[in-house]
This record gives structure tokens, C-alpha cells and sequence, in this order.
């Protein structure tokens, strides 16, 4: 084996001095809790607004007001990486036990800004759609570019910003089973900003530019039931930033967020939203955003490390795929609740405690305790072969096994280390 020059380091956890006792593994977790970091700026302001003297999590009606305002700033805010523009586009997915995630209550207070924001100046709202999605057709209908219907031409929708709210998430995975029906495929078009275009020939509903946003509530029984293999495998899945949030207290009277505070909350929204120019919405990509260099260096040493390191090769590699890109698109969010068109570290780490509380919601709701110990025991493992291998610059099979590990890790869990360095995207060790 050699270890891969890029990536070999130096493990600074104790030495392993033998397998892992099954008896001792934790069958127990503590459900995750989020970094207060996430609750940045405005983002927080309104947070903490509507959990104030209620039952609801903070961090859920963070997450619905992110889905919100990423829906509101359109598409003429973005963000130049390579080849690819990227806009503040996010899917929200809520996750919680029926009656605890109050998952309603979540979504109430952001319905009243954006009813406050209209009353103030209705051009910089988005349309809200809450009766639930059934086809690819549908969606397209909401954000059409016109067509004929017998002698009559229906005019196009100009305003192709929508978020769509599903309480019942669950809705969209049963319409998924269908056969024949497109609607995820859409639903990844809409994430990555592609046009929809007709699914048959007979239908002529098209819609370009969609800017389509969505916060989705879902329980965990029905989220990894209703979840099928191709839904985790496609992409589908992997394009929403799923939390875990259930209600922080309890309290028989929750009391009303004054609406003095929704429109004060309303107001600074609208200043986001002019600073964005968000109401013209006839012009696309008008508002370059940048890192700033102490930004990019952080993002850099994010992007060569934790996101893309911890995680396995099956179901939750999947499942995380795409932070990376939903980084940026958060840490876009949060510099524009500064009024800025540049990213700086705060904005890095604000976005990124967001991504390690959607890690752990994944890891919590798709591995039980006894296979995250398993895991954890197999990048304990990897990371003593990279060190053994950057001191060695390369050994055997049998040389790993008596000199790094002394004799005392089983073949099985050896190998299982071994088969995750090999299967890194780029592998940190090769075979010759």
C-alpha cells in the first residue's frame, strides 16, 4: 500500500490498542443539537423571535426563513466557482416526530413577514404555493412562459420566484413511486436552476430561469420508509438540507410573536431585499458576489477536509454528497443579511455549523447507534494507516496489519478501513 501524497496525516487520537468491544458500543445517542453559530444575523433575529415563549425550535424557523428569503433574492445574486453560477437557492426538509416537531408552528411566523412585507411593497414578495405538488407539469404551470389555450395566449408569469411550502412532505415521495411520474426530476432542475421543459410532446408548458425554493416537513418513520434507493441515489435526495428539530420546551399557553416585531422583521427584510434589487424581475445575474481572500482560504481548507472527509462510501455518502455547493449557497444567504456582495469567514462558519448540524441530522435519522460507532471505529482505523503510511511511504498488507495495529485488529475491520481509504474521491491510498 502507499499512501496518497495529498492526503496522508498524522492521527492525534490515542493509540487503538485492539477491536472494539461489541458490549461497550453506545446503542444511545442524544438526538443533535444545532450550534447556536447558525443562528446568524437576521436569520437569527427572526429565530429567536418566534421560539420566544413557545414550544418551537429556533432552528426550525431559521431553516424555513433561509428557504424564504432564498427564494426572495431571485436569481440575480450570483456566485462565480469555476464554470458554475451559483444562486441562493435552498431546499429546506424539517424533520421531526409528529406533535413534537412542531412543524406548523415553524413555518407560521415566516407566512406573517412575508404578509407584512406585501402590505409594504408586494413587488419584492415571491409567490407562496401551499396546496402541494403533484407533477412536473404542475410546478411548471406555476412559473409558465405563456402558451396558447385554443384561440386564447395566456401570458407568461415574469416573476419566476416560488417557494413552495410541503407540510406533508411525505406527499412528494408517494407521487415519486408513481410510475411515469417526473416530478423529483424536476424538483432537481428547479435546484439547479435548469429550465423546465415539457416532459411529453402534447403538453407545451415550459418555464425558463425557475427560481423555485421549497420547505418541506417530514417525520423520520416516514422519511426513511417513503425514501427509496433511487431517490438516494439520483440526487434527489442529497439537494435538500435536512435538519432535525423538535420543540425546545413545553408550554400549554405559547404566546404570539407582537406584531410590531413581525414588521420591524418584515422591514429588515425588504432592505435586503433592495439592496438585491429583487424586485426586477426581468433581469438575470445582475449582482456578482466574491470570497474574500481570507474567505476563500477558509473555505479551501473546509473544502479539502471536513466536508469531504467522515463520511462513508454507501447511503450517508450519498446523502452528503452536496455540501459543498450548499455551503456556498448559505454562506451567500448570510453575507446578503449583512448587505454585503462579499463572503467573509463569519459567513463561512455560519454556513458551515449548518452543514455539520445537517450531517448529524443525517447521521442521526439513517444509522443507528450501533453502525455510527462502527463507522467511527473505521475512520479511526483509516486514520492510523495514513499515518503509519506517511512515516513507511508504503507496506504490505501484513506489514499494516502486525506493525501499525500490532496484531490485534480482526481482518474484517482492517479490510473495512482499508476499502474506505481506497474508495475516497481521490483515494488517499493505492494498491500496487
Amino acid at each position: 500500500m502507499n499512501g496518497h501524497p495529498n492526503s496522508a496525516g498524522h492521527s492525534d487520537a490515542e493509540p487503538f490498542d485492539g477491536a472494539v468491544d461489541d458490549e461497550l458500543v453506545h446503542t444511545h445517542r442524544n438526538a443533535p443539537n444545532a450550534d447556536p453559530a447558525c443562528l446568524y444575523g437576521l436569520i437569527g433575529d427572526v429565530a429567536r423571535a418566534g421560539s420566544e415563549g413557545t414550544e418551537t425550535n429556533a432552528v426550525a424557523i431559521a431553516a424555513n426563513f433561509m428557504a424564504y428569503l432564498s427564494c426572495a433574492v431571485g436569481r440575480g445574486v450570483y456566485l462565480p466557482i469555476g464554470n458554475t453560477r451559483h444562486h441562493a437557492r435552498l431546499f429546506c426538509l424539517h424533520i421531526g416526530r409528529s406533535g413534537r416537531g412542531r412543524k406548523g408552528d415553524a413555518v407560521s411566523l415566516v407566512l406573517r413577514i412575508d404578509q407584512a412585507l406585501r402590505a409594504m411593497d408586494d413587488t419584492f414578495a415571491p409567490q407562496i404555493h401551499r396546496g402541494g405538488l403533484s407533477t412536473r407539469e404542475g410546478l411548471a404551470a406555476l412559473i409558465h412562459d405563456g402558451y396558447r389555450q385554443g384561440r386564447q395566449d395566456v401570458p407568461a408569469i415574469e416573476d419566476k420566484r416560488l417557494w413552495v411550502v410541503e407540510s406533508e412532505f411525505a406527499n412528494v415521495l408517494h407521487q415519486g413511486r408513481r410510475d411515469g411520474n417526473t416530478l423529483s426530476a424536476a424538483l432537481r432542475d428547479c435546484w439547479d436552476g435548469v429550465d423546465l421543459k415539457p416532459a411529453t410532446k402534447s403538453n407545451r408548458l415550459y418555464a425558463s430561469d425557475p427560481h423555485v425554493c421549497l420547505s418541506g416537513a417530514i417525520s423520520p418513520g416516514e422519511l426513511t420508509s417513503l425514501m427509496s434507493t433511487r431517490e438516494l441515489t439520483n440526487g434527489f435526495a442529497n439537494r435538500f438540507l435536512m435538519i432535525w428539530a423538535e420543540r425546545s420546551r413545553i408550554l400549554p399557553f405559547p404566546k404570539e410573536t407582537p406584531q410590531a416585531m413581525v414588521d420591524h422583521l418584515a422591514r429588515r427584510t425588504l432592505e435586503v431585499l433592495t439592496f438585491v434589487h429583487a424586485g426586477r424581475h426581468d433581469e438575470r445575474e445582475h449582482l456578482r458576489m466574491e470570497l474574500s481572500p481570507q474567505a476563500q482560504w477558509r473555505y479551501a481548507q473546509l473544502y479539502r477536509g471536513e466536508l469531504h472527509d467522515g463520511i462513508d462510501d454507501g447511503a450517508i455518502g450519498t446523502l452528503l454528497e452536496r455540501r459543498a455547493p450548499m455551503l456556498l449557497r448559505l454562506a451567500m444567504l448570510m453575507a446578503l443579511t449583512d448587505m454585503q456582495a462579499r463572503i467573509d469567514v463569519p459567513h463561512i462558519d455560519a454556513a458551515m455549523a449548518w452543514i455539520r448540524h445537517a450531517t448529524a441530522s443525517v447521521r442521526f435519522v439513517f444509522i443507528s447507534a450501533a453502525e455510527e460507532a462502527k463507522l467511527a471505529e473505521v475512520l479511526e482505523l483509516a486514520s492510523r494507516v495514513l499515518a503509519f503510511l506517511h512515516e513507511r511511504g508504503q507496506a504490505t498488507r501484513s506489514q499494516i496489519s502486525a506493525e501499525c495495529f500490532r496484531g490485534k485488529v480482526p481482518k474484517a475491520r482492517i479490510d473495512a478501513c482499508l476499502e474506505h481509504l481506497l474508495a475516497s474521491t481521490p483515494p488517499k491510498v493505492t494498491v500496487q
